[in-house]
């Protein structure tokens, strides 16, 4: 018997009669794989589904006669299949980017603007910006300015528990000056 013949008596389950243990092989792969998508429901991870579903696969291989290796090889290409899938869906449709996330804490600062409450002193222009309530430390973006107290400021950003502020103009914008 030449070799491939062989390969492909194996992958049919010619090779050997089902032994009561193989006949009962489907009701191992479907208690798997019901007990996997119950477990699914415990987990956050969203993956046992595929893997429950590619049991049941190997279920039906197992129940229309399918030797172990064939039943194995439907396992593994539906719970692979469907996990690649599930994955390169939900990074598309479901992406998580900043721009959509809400903000909160020092993260929504930037783009606010506060209130100088201690005027800018020393080499570094410190100063005392309040902003949302909370009084913070502030320097000048391009550490030249002074900050006045009383002046409305930008926040730029967030190093530490320092914030980056620039001075707001009140002159009207390019498009408004018409």
């Amino acid at each position: 018997m030449r070799f491939g013949a062989f390969v492909y008596d194996i992958i049919l389950g010619k090779v050997s009669a089902q032994k009561p243990m193989e006949q009962a092989a489907w009701i191992f792969w479907l208690v798997l794989g019901v007990g996997l998508i119950i477990a699914e429901v415990f987990t956050l991870g969203f993956v046992l589904l595929w893997f429950g579903l590619g049991a049941i696969a190997a279920a039906f291989v197992a129940m229309i006669g399918g030797n172990f290796l064939l039943q194995f090889l439907a396992f593994a290409i539906v719970s692979i299949a469907l996990t690649a899938m599930s994955r390169t869906i939900f990074a598309k449709y479901l992406s998580h980017s900043d721009e959509d996330s809400l903000k909160m804490g020092m993260d929504s600062l930037p783009g606010q603007i506060g209130t100088v409450s201690v005027a800018s002193k020393g080499a570094l222009k410190e100063a005392a910006v309040k902003v949302f309530g909370s009084t913070w430390t502030a320097f000048p973006v391009d550490s030249e300015t002074e900050l006045v107290e009383g002046e409305k400021v930008e926040v730029v950003s967030v190093k530490g528990s320092s914030i980056y502020v620039r001075r707001i103009v009140n002159e009207l914008p390019e498009w408004r000056k018409d």
